[in-house]
């Protein structure tokens, strides 16, 4: 069977639902996968900074990041894109005047802006009293909370790999996309804690599909060697470029719609059983 080029989303597909837990079964079938000499990739929507220690101490050939803003292959970067001084301004500007919580990716750090950080405490921990959250924090610290910088008191960095906002009830994310629609691809949050109403801007033209093929013609290998897993909206390009799509059990119905096949939730082992058919271990 010919090796494999194997793209792995990271939120709801590697990690569970909250964020930060890869399951054994998962681990277990990357590493086994590789020794097999697949290749593997990580192809997510986080920057550098939320990619945390743990999910990389699993082993993999490279990352796929920002939704395809940026990639690495064996630790060197094939290509970055950022968002322009002017976009950020305007974005920036429309949150703001919205009262919409917003951070700022970039791969040196994430900057959250307009009390982020107190908002996913509550989102994380439960509607509880100051004192009550700090202990919570300091019981069980959150590594994404952990990363955050205050945007309100630093300067913005200079290279922004895409924009996230947390939802807010008052202001649709349809608003928001019309908003950004000549500037951003706008495309719904794939964390389920920040709110109906959340989302990413990425920049226009950065999705998963365009760096896995600017990726494999850097490796030079073709497609026919590909297989995509994920669950969210932000696979569909890379499922309809890659040569297999998996969805996951968890995933969402217009994904589902447009796989080749549908694996186990990721709480059920869905990777590893995904790995196991596939023949990749």
């Amino acid at each position: 069977m010919s090796k494999k080029v194997v793209f792995l989303d990271v939120d709801g597909t590697l990690c569970l639902d909250d964020a930060t837990t890869v399951p054994q079964s998962a681990m277990d079938a990357c590493v086994e996968a590789r020794k097999n000499g697949h290749k593997l990739y990580l192809c997510t929507g986080r920057s550098k900074p939320e990619i945390f220690s743990h999910i990389l101490e699993i082993g993999f050939d490279g990352i796929i990041g920002a939704g395809g803003g940026f990639c690495e292959h064996e630790g060197k970067m094939v290509f970055h894109k950022q968002v322009t001084e002017n976009q950020l301004q305007h974005a920036v500007s429309f949150f703001h005047n919205h009262n919409i919580s917003y951070y700022l990716e970039s791969n040196g750090g994430l900057y959250g802006a307009l009390d982020c950080v107190p908002i996913l405490k509550r989102l994380m921990y439960g509607d509880l009293s100051e004192e009550e959250m700090d202990k919570a924090y300091k019981a069980k610290p959150h590594p994404f909370i952990s990363t955050l910088k205050d945007g309100n008191a630093v300067k913005y960095p200079e290279e922004v790999n895409k924009i996230c906002f947390l939802g807010n009830d008052k202001i649709p994310f349809e608003e928001i996309k019309d908003e950004f629609k000549d500037e951003f691809e706008v495309i719904h949050c794939t964390v389920p804690i920040f709110g109906d109403n959340s989302g990413e801007l990425a920049v226009a033209g950065v999705n998963k599909a365009n760096a896995i093929e600017a990726l494999l013609n850097y490796l030079n290998i073709g497609r026919e060697h590909t297989l995509a897993i994920g669950d969210g909206l932000n696979d569909l390009e890379m499922f309809t470029y890659c040569n297999t799509g998996i969805a996951m059990g968890n995933a969402e119905q217009q994904l589902k719609d447009v796989a080749d096949d549908i694996t186990a939730r990721h709480d059920e082992d869905g990777i590893y059983k995904a790995f196991q058919k596939y023949g990749l271990i």
